[in-house]
C-alpha cells in the first residue's frame, strides 16, 4: 500500500469505530455525520483490503487486522496530539481536551466532585472520562496512551512513570448508628465479635486481615463486593459493619446514619500515588490538570 498520500484523518475513524463499535456513536464522537463515517470506513477496508469491523446482531466487531491495528493507531494519535499541543501554551478557559483517568470508586468519590467543581469554573470545556482501576498499574494502558492518568495505590511503579505521592490515609471502622453491638469504640475482642463486610477491591487479602492473620486471629466476613458506595448503603441498614478509609467513611456518615470509630489495632496508613508516563512532564495540559488533582489530594 502506497502510504505517501494515505488520508491520516481516516485512522481518526477507524479509531473511533473501534471504541464505539458502532457508526453512530462514533459520528458523534467525530462530529461528523453518519454517511460521512460510513464513507470512511468503506475507504479504509478498500485501502487495508481488510472488512476491519463486521455487523454480528447489532453490534459491529473488530476483525483480527483491526484489533492488531487498534493499538499502535491510538499511540500514534496521542503521541501527534501532545507533539501538537506541546509549546503552543495552554489555556483551560478555550481548551475543549478530554482526559481519561482511572481510578477506584473510593478517589472517584472523594476526589471527582471537587474537580468537576474546578473545572466548571476555570475550564468548562474540558472533559473527564472515567475508567474503573485494578489492583495493579495499568502501565500497558498508560505506554498506548489509552490513558492520561492513574490515581490509586501500587505495590510498585516501574521507573519510566512519573509518579506522585497523592494522598496518605488511614482506616475507620463503620457500622448504622444504632448498632446493638456498638454503642462505643469496640476493643480487639469486640471487634472480631462483630459480622463484617469486606470491600475487596480486587485483592485476595487486605491489610486488616493480614495483620489479624499475623496475629493467628481472623474476623467474619459474611459479604464481599467490590464497591464502596454499596457497602456504605447495606451496612446502614443491616448489623453489618466495615473498614473503610478514613476520607470515605466520614463522608458516608455526614450523608447517612453511621457511626465512626478507630481500628482497635495499628495498620497503615496505606498511599494512593498519581502516575502518568514520564515523557509528558513538558505536557501543559497535563501538568496543569495534575496540579489540580494534588491540591484535591492535600485538602
Amino acid at each position: 500500500m502506497n502510504t505517501s498520500n494515505f488520508d491520516l484523518n481516516l485512522l481518526r475513524v477507524l479509531d473511533a469505530l473501534l471504541r464505539e463499535r458502532n457508526v453512530s456513536r462514533a459520528a458523534e464522537r467525530l462530529a461528523l455525520s453518519q454517511p460521512a463515517v460510513s464513507n470512511a470506513l468503506n475507504r479504509l477496508r478498500e485501502l487495508l483490503g481488510d472488512p476491519l469491523l463486521v455487523r454480528v446482531g447489532r453490534a459491529m466487531q473488530p476483525t483480527p487486522r483491526a484489533l492488531a491495528l487498534e493499538t499502535p493507531i491510538r499511540a500514534a494519535l496521542k503521541q501527534i496530539e501532545q507533539s501538537l499541543v506541546i509549546g503552543e501554551g495552554f489555556d483551560p478557559t478555550r481548551s475543549r481536551q478530554r482526559f481519561t483517568i482511572a481510578v477506584t470508586d473510593y478517589v472517584e468519590l472523594i476526589c471527582m466532585p471537587r474537580l468537576l467543581q474546578q473545572l466548571a469554573e476555570e475550564a468548562p470545556g474540558v472533559k473527564i472520562a472515567i475508567r474503573h482501576l485494578s489492583p495493579s498499574l495499568p502501565a500497558a494502558a498508560l505506554d498506548h496512551g489509552e490513558l492520561d492518568l492513574v490515581l490509586g495505590r501500587f505495590e510498585s511503579i516501574p521507573s519510566r512513570f512519573a509518579s506522585r505521592r497523592w494522598m496518605s490515609e488511614t482506616l475507620r471502622l463503620v457500622a448504622r448508628r444504632d448498632h446493638p453491638q456498638l454503642q462505643e469504640a469496640p476493643d480487639l475482642s469486640g471487634f472480631l465479635r462483630l459480622r463484617h463486610l469486606w470491600v475487596h477491591g480486587g485483592q485476595t487479602k487486605g491489610m486488616v486481615d493480614q495483620w489479624l492473620g499475623e496475629q493467628g486471629l481472623a474476623r467474619d466476613i459474611v459479604y464481599t463486593t467490590p464497591n464502596y458506595l454499596q457497602a456504605a448503603h447495606i451496612v446502614a441498614s443491616t448489623d453489618l459493619s466495615v473498614v473503610l478509609p478514613t476520607r470515605l467513611a466520614h463522608h458516608f456518615a455526614s450523608l447517612l446514619p453511621l457511626q465512626v470509630h478507630p481500628l482497635p489495632f495499628a495498620v497503615g496508613p496505606f498511599h494512593l500515588d498519581l502516575v502518568s508516563v514520564a515523557q509528558r512532564e513538558e505536557d501543559e495540559a497535563l501538568q496543569w490538570l495534575i496540579e489540580h488533582l494534588m491540591a484535591i489530594g492535600r485538602i
